[in-house]
């Protein structure tokens, strides 16, 4: 999501300012389908794309680090490790990530591309919401120290969370309880008992950060997703 700042001072407005005219401050979000945004990163240039963006972002940092929690999950019979993220085109093909099929050929590429695409929505509708409740970022930025344009833009993300807890069990059209952590025969798990004392030296970084980029797992966790909603969904009919 790209905030204009209006009052963004002369010298860096080439810095700022895309093909809009209007200088931007870009705000990358993680969202779920309850709207609840797990991840935020604010502050970069709006001339940047999602893959300048990408680069900057700390949100591997969890992962490359040792903090976050094991995650198993298993897909079409093959076992995976690594959370995904449903994302557009422009971004590369990491085991992170999984995009939609541009040009789907057949009922099994094109069923997984519409489920993909209309799932991947709701990032843009937690956006949209969060302007919705906050005109203040609606609206283009007044102020111009940066520093708290992004302190502004912290609260209300707070706030939006703090509402989606709070209202989540009135408009949830998913069942919750397939979230929850206490023994269950499910295949997929995750450990937050994990210990996260792994020492974060450049070998295990570096290891890490090649198993994020897997373009291997990649083409695999799609395939089995392809084939996961059509067994789910389309060997009965069902396209809805």
């Amino acid at each position: 999501m790209h905030w204009e700042w209006k009052n963004c001072p002369t010298a860096w407005k080439g810095q700022y300012t895309r093909g809009s005219g209007k200088p931007t401050i870009v705000l990358e979000a993680v969202a779920s389908q309850d709207l609840w945004i797990w991840h935020a990163f604010f502050g970069p240039p709006g001339t940047l794309n999602d893959i300048n963006v990408l680069d900057r972002s700390p949100v591997f940092d969890d992962i490359l680090q040792g903090r976050a929690p094991k995650v198993n999950y298993i897909v079409n019979g093959h076992e995976y490790h690594l959370a995904y993220y449903l994302t557009d085109g422009i971004y590369p093909k990491w085991a992170t990530f999984v995009q939609s099929i541009p040009l789907p050929q057949g009922p099994k590429a094109t069923l997984f591309a519409t489920h993909q695409e209309a799932v991947r929505k709701d990032v843009e509708r937690a956006f949209g919401v969060l302007q919705a409740r906050f005109a203040i970022v609606k609206n283009p930025a007044l102020l111009w120290d940066k520093i708290k344009i992004g302190k502004i833009m912290r609260a209300c993300i707070i706030l939006h969370n703090m509402i989606v807890e709070d209202e989540r069990d009135g408009y949830t059209h998913f069942d919750v309880s397939v979230f929850e952590q206490p023994e269950s025969n499910r295949s997929s798990e995750v450990d937050f008992t994990f210990s996260t004392d792994m020492p974060s030296n450049l070998g295990n970084m570096m290891a890490i950060r090649n198993q994020i980029r897997d373009r291997k797992i990649n083409q695999q966790l799609k395939a089995d997703l392809v084939e996961n909603i059509w067994q789910k969904f389309g060997a009965n009919g069902d396209f809805n």
